[in-house]
């Protein structure tokens, strides 16, 4: 802290030295002989209120807040401005306060404006930009005496020139860029930062092998988004990398700027989505920013993601609630080695005890709680029915009591697109619990400062656990057979960050939405159109480099317990509410009041200590209508529970 204040007490102390050498150098280059002796005597009474109003003028344009090494062009655009408005006040005082009236004739005129312009832009901008080429040089040769492995960049020049300058910087270690490849012929004979654009993606093996032939052996591939986008036919990247045996790797973030990127290897997930949804990262900074953020299931694939994103975004504190000790340890270590100013806490609490709820979030009273916890498996759900009741709808109605008596501003719940129209246990369960925290949400309506609850409805989320394209590769690295339950199958995918983004974005909507009547409840991203897992299990198969029906069988299963074959976002009576943010999708609350909602859940806590499924479906029945038409849809019955002990506290996402 003493280091960075003695560097800016410097930092200043050189502007300001400098805009008194500005003056001094107009004066003796404009004037000369009694007009520069008159000046020079009167600097000292002159060059006090200058240096003050200097000294205002650059802290207003934020000459401090960025440091030297990283000098850029907003930052000299920031010295063009305070310098032009600092001639500006020069100019004024020079016609109004110091001319002909007072003094006899113009202290500086407006040559000598004119002049000190170009001089104090050169004096404030000059040392700044010296001082990043000696740091960038410096870095330079250190990196490349460090730089052990050959690289060739794939993709457009706008996005490899980020990569580039990430190695300078040091985040990449050890790689030594030795070319590009771009899919655009407009990039072909370019130099992206001293490094040429050799040809396109699709001359790879030629490239790599005129490489070779003047003694440079590529080790390793570096792909940036554009090189893996769907019309640059990936998979031929793919069977290239892997025919010349260089491991091909894309560049990752799991926070926001170059300091935090990294290299991951390419999975097959990565190729099989559309583009993902932009959001409004400006947004999400101002909404997360200084809060304290309480994740339950913070542990699971989407809570952890979770977690990593509200980090990222400017979380002031972040409150792990996990039931699994092992799953809470990881996303501590995670979160601890990102570094950053949030604080992190993690609490071992299962969401099906409830005073041990209310006891934390009174004790750590979070602005913003993130509900993840569940248990989302539709066959383990379809056997234990019981354990689904228990964590889905009251351990959800747990979370969403101890929200609103802690006083949290939102409250957002994860759901899924299998509460509309629900077949399954899973799907009635979370549409039950949807329907509580609508119902706590209209009762806090009235009030601006009351909690908000909403839900955020997902699709498949590609990479979680459970989840079909793990189990696909699983299944191609044995040699198959894929297995899928029928060939009809449609489902709807997204990514673990682009879920964990439309969490955060719903919690803001939430907050801009208080107090208005526009209180949307359920969220939804658009995720374009569903994708058939015949066509999925097909395409990954091709992806691994082999051939379907050939290489690798496909097999069909038979529909599953609680499954349909097409999946649905909203409900036919939910009103769909707008946003005003591209790519999510809302609708209206449609719940029954609180007095029959109440009496359903004394029902079901019967139901589920006698063990009675029928008396819990008949709840679920009355409660959600659509629940009775379940039975066309399943093509088996469903299982008795097997014999062993039942999963036991909840599984997260």
């Amino acid at each position: 802290m003493v280091t960075n204040r003695l560097k800016k007490s410097l930092v200043i102390l050189h502007d300001l030295v400098a805009t008194a050498l500005a003056i001094t150098i107009v004066f003796h280059v404009r004037f000369e002989g009694l007009l520069l002796a008159e000046r020079v005597a009167l600097l000292p009474q002159i060059l006090p209120a200058l240096l003050v109003v200097a000294a205002l003028v650059y802290h207003l344009f934020g000459l401090y807040r960025s440091k030297w090494r990283f000098a850029s062009l907003p930052d000299l655009f920031n010295i063009f401005r305070a310098v032009s408005v600092l001639t500006l006040v020069l100019l004024v005082a020079d016609y109004i306060l110091l001319s002909r009236d007072l003094l006899g004739e113009f202290f500086f005129g407006k040559i000598a404006l004119a002049l000190y312009w170009l001089v104090q832009m050169a004096l404030l901008g000059g040392p700044r930009l010296a001082y990043r080429y000696v740091k960038y040089a410096q870095s330079r040769h250190t990196i490349a005496r460090a730089a052990t492995v050959p690289v060739l960049l794939l993709g457009r020049a706008v996005e490899v020139e980020v990569v580039l300058r990430a190695i300078e910087a040091g985040t990449f270690r050890k790689l030594h860029p030795v070319a590009i490849l771009s899919p655009r012929e407009a990039d072909l004979g370019q130099a992206i930062r001293g490094i040429p654009v050799l040809g396109l993606i699709a001359d790879l093996d030629q490239a790599v092998g005129d490489l070779a032939e003047r003694g440079t052996a590529i080790r390793r591939l570096v792909a940036v988004p554009s090189a893996l986008a769907p019309e640059e036919a990936p998979e031929r990247l793919i069977a290239g990398a892997r025919r010349l045996g260089l491991p091909l790797m894309r560049v990752a973030t799991l926070g926001e700027g170059l300091a935090s990127a990294e290299l991951a290897p390419v999975e097959i997930e990565d190729l099989i989505l559309r583009s993902t949804v932009e959001i409004d990262r400006a947004r999400l900074e101002r909404f997360m920013a200084g809060k304290i953020v309480l994740v339950t299931g913070g542990g699971g694939s989407i809570g952890s993601e979770m977690c990593l994103r509200a980090a990222a975004f400017g979380a002031a504190e972040i409150i792990v609630v996990e039931s699994s000790e092992p799953a809470l340890f990881q996303v501590s270590e995670t979160l601890a080695m990102q570094g950053g100013a949030t604080r992190v806490t993690g609490i071992l609490a299962d969401i099906r005890d409830r005073q041990r709820l209310l006891d934390v979030m009174k004790q750590t009273r979070p602005d913003v709680v993130f509900h993840a916890a569940a248990l989302k498996h539709v066959p383990y759900l379809e056997a234990h029915w019981s354990e689904g009741v228990k964590t889905n709808v009251f351990g959800s109605i747990n979370v969403a009591d101890a929200a609103l008596a802690a006083g949290v501003k939102a409250m957002v719940m994860i759901s899924t697109d299998k509460a509309i129209d629900p077949v399954s246990m899973l799907g009635v369960t979370k549409r039950f619990a949807e329907m509580y925290a609508q119902s706590l949400d209209a009762e806090t309506a009235r009030d601006e400062r009351g909690t908000r609850f909403i839900a955020v409805r997902f699709g498949n989320v590609l990479g979680s656990v459970g989840s079909v394209v793990p189990k696909f590769k699983a299944q191609i690295a044995r040699g198959g057979p894929l297995t899928i339950t029928h060939p009809d199958m449609v489902r709807y995918f997204m990514t673990v960050r682009e879920a964990a983004d439309l969490v955060l974005t719903a919690g803001s909507h939430a907050e801009d939405a208080r107090g208005n009547g526009e209180r949307a409840a359920v969220f939804v991203l658009k995720m374009g159109q569903p994708i058939r897992i015949l066509d999925l299990a097909e395409r990954m198969i091709r992806l691994a480099g082999f051939e379907p029906g050939e290489d690798i069988e496909i097999e069909i299963t038979g529909v599953r317990p609680g499954e349909r074959l097409h999946e649905i976002l909203f409900a036919r009576e939910e009103p769909l509410a707008d946003t005003g943010i591209d790519g999510v999708m809302a609708a209206k609350p449609v719940f029954a009041d609180r007095d029959r909602l109440d009496g359903w859940i004394d029902r079901l806590a019967r139901a589920v200590e006698n063990g009675d499924r029928a008396g819990a479906e008949a709840v679920f029945e009355e409660a959600v209508p659509e629940f009775r038409r379940r039975g066309a849809e399943k093509t088996v019955p469903v299982p008795q529970e097997p014999q062993g002990p039942a999963p036991a506290g909840a599984t997260l996402h």
